[in-house]
Order: structure tokens, then sequence, then C-alpha cells
């Protein structure tokens, strides 16, 4: 979702908006929540008053980082639910805690949540107990990473692309495609960036998708052992201009202030940040499109606290909180609506069907070919891990 040591990134803070959330209360007791059985709750009933989230650093704010920074206490003052909250800084720490069953909801990225489905640890939502879940994009829902066989298995929270940036001083003109990182890396050998993590060799796949179409790539996250290959053959030779992979966004913005990195894969709340400290960078989507991310808040199939679960699945899918969860941590955020209590939503082109389009969100890679192929085996995140630890050397 992905992202190796992923920290709470900085966006514009704004104000916090009391959201007025519906109990979801009903007579009658929960169905699937807590039994592990694998279903969606038919019903719910009163509240827990307790709950405890995982969720990726920056999701879960109420004040302790920073006084002006909550919108935690908003939902414990509505639903009585009080939330312990856990951070983690990879999606494999998140696969290895959610199986404790300590966790009743995780905010899981592309790259797990397959995975997380697989292992029987999270249920389908039943949306219609999860009134915010209407106002959400309609190009967000049911997609291949949050959904099995049309059956949802979460709420979308943000969403945001993987982009080229590049120093303005070395690149006069934008360029126009990823070749400036892959055959034409050489070019600016030592200081080239690319994304510490097995799942950028999607983005290897999304290249060769447009420059070697007789490879038969439809999907970056579905490749067979011929695909990968090719992907994994690419990466090495990128390997040999790269200066720094990163994964910690705080050290590509130093390393795009020094000049020690010049163009590579970034996310436009560094260029944000980045271009209010004066530097001279800019961000661009390459023609050939790029991957991104799209998380999705998940209910454990142990969930202790199912019917908080499922308040606080509707809280930060409600447009106040999620404008101001998804503002702080730098995304666009899961609805119109929310961008009524944003003013930077333009930037991050929130609610574009067609600039999203170009995006393909993380998914986990499995066997079963996610491009519908069925006379072939497709390699799974086991094997592009590895992979990975080849390409790094």
């Amino acid at each position: 979702m992905m992202r190796n040591t992923r920290t709470a990134r900085r966006g514009v803070t704004v104000g916090l908006a009391i959201t007025s959330v519906a109990l979801l209360t009903a007579c009658g007791t929960t169905s699937g929540g807590g039994d592990g059985g694998g279903e969606a709750a038919t019903e719910l009933g009163e509240m827990e008053g307790q709950i405890s989230i995982l969720a990726w650093p920056g999701y879960v704010e109420d004040g302790t980082n920073d006084p002006e920074v909550d919108w935690v206490t908003p939902f414990e003052d509505e639903t009585g639910c009080e939330v312990t909250t856990k951070t983690f800084g990879t999606s494999d720490e998140a696969l290895n805690l959610m199986k404790t069953g300590d966790y009743d909801v995780v905010s899981a990225s592309g790259d797990a949540t397959l995975r997380l489905i697989a292992a029987g640890d999270v249920v389908p939502v039943n949306t219609d107990l999860i009134p915010n879940y209407e106002g959400i994009y309609d190009f967000l829902k049911n997609e291949s990473w949050n959904s099995v066989d049309g059956v949802p298995y979460g709420v979308p929270h943000g969403y945001g692309a993987n982009l080229l940036m590049y120093s303005t001083d070395v690149f006069p003109e934008a360029p126009t495609s990823w070749d400036v990182v892959f055959d034409k890396a050489s070019e600016n050998a030592g200081k080239v960036t690319a994304y510490d993590s097995p799942i950028y060799i999607a983005d290897a796949a999304v290249y060769l998708m447009a420059h070697n179409p007789d490879l038969g790539i439809e999907n970056p996250y579905s490749l067979d052992e011929e695909q990968l290959a090719a992907a994994v053959d690419l990466l090495k030779t990128q390997r040999e201009s790269i200066g720094e992979y990163w994964s910690d966004y705080l050290k590509e913005i130093q390393a795009f202030t020094t000049g020690d990195t010049v163009v590579g894969t970034s996310w436009q709340v560094i260029q944000n940040v980045l271009e209010s400290e004066g530097a001279t960078t800019q961000v661009v989507l390459p023609d050939e499109g790029t991957t991104g991310w799209s998380d999705t808040w998940m209910i454990a199939s142990e969930a202790k606290n199912p019917n908080c679960a499922y308040a606080w699945l509707d809280y930060i899918a409600s447009p106040e909180a999620n404008a101001t969860a998804t503002s702080y941590f730098g995304e666009a955020p899961s609805s119109d609506a929310a961008c009524e209590y944003r003013e930077d939503c333009e930037a991050y082109h929130a609610g574009d069907a067609d600039y999203a389009s170009q995006i393909w969100y993380w998914s986990t890679p499995i066997a079963e070919c996610l491009d519908g192929r069925t006379d072939v085996e497709c390699t799974d995140y086991a094997a592009w891990t590895q992979a990975w630890q080849e390409i790094k050397g």
C-alpha cells in the first residue's frame, strides 16, 4: 500500500469538523463479526465501547502527535467507542499482526488485501450498514484489490498515484515517459531513485506493457514466469543507475533537495513539500500510465468489537473525517463530498476518473492470474519478494 517504512506524511492541515455518526443500532445480533465465519454482518447491535485499530502511521490521529490533528476524539464522542491504535511500517508486518486476533480493523494496502482475504483474516462487509459508502467514488469500489467476485471486503480510504519526479535543472522540459528511469537511466547514473518494495516490479511491468507488447502483459500485477523475468531483467539493468532506493519519503525530499537524486518515482505530497521549500522539482504522470495505491479499511474475521468496527468504517468514509485524514496523510480523498473540506483536491486530481484510469492500483500478485488467464499460472507475491532480493543484490 505497499510502503516499506511508510511514515505519516505532511499534508495540508484542515480544520476538524465533528461528524455525526449513525450508531447503526438494531435489534438482534451481528452475523459474521467475531465468529470467524467469513460472512458479512446482516445487522448490528449496540456499540461495545471500544475498538482496536491497526493502521498505517498518519491514518488514526488522536492529538497525541499533534494536538491540532485529531479526528479520533470526535468518533469516540459520537459512538462511545474508545479507540486503541497500533501502527505498522510494512504490509508484511500488518499481515503478521492481524494473525494475533488482537485487532478489529486494519487499513490494508493493495499488496496485502488479497493475502488477508485468502488467509481468512478479514471478512466481507455489508455496505448497507455503512451509509457513507454510497458517496465513495465508483472507480474505487468493487475492484480487484478490495473485493472478490463482486463481494466487497472493505471501504476505500484514499488513493494516489506513483508519479515521476524530476529536477527542472536537469530536465528543463518535462519528461513524458518512464524511459528516463529505465532505458535512459544511464544518462543520470547514480542519481536515479526507485521505490524500495517488491511491488515496484509492477512499475517495470507497466513500462513493458507499452514498450514490449509482445510479452502480452495485460495487468502489471498478473505476470507469468516469462513476464516476471522480463521485468526483473529491466530492473537489474536499472539497478546500475540507482543511487538509492527509497521508502521513507523524508529521505527522498532530502535527496532531491541536495541534488543527490534528480529523477525517479515519487508522490504528490513529496512535490508539495519540495515546492513549499523552493526546490526545483516537478512531477508528471507519464504516457505509459503508472502504479498507485488505494487503501482499504477491513474488518477482522475475529473482531471482538464488530459494531464499533462498522461505526469506524462509516465514520472514516464521512466527508469531514475522510477529508481531514487523507489531507494530513497526503492523498486524494474517497469522495467528492470530502473535497468540500479540502482546498487541495485539484492538486491530487480527486474524482478525476480519466486520471484515475491511468493508475494501476496496487494489488497482491497471486497464482490465479488477475487478468483472467486460465492456461498459465501467474507468479505470486512470494516470487516477487525473492525477485526483488535478486534485483537489489
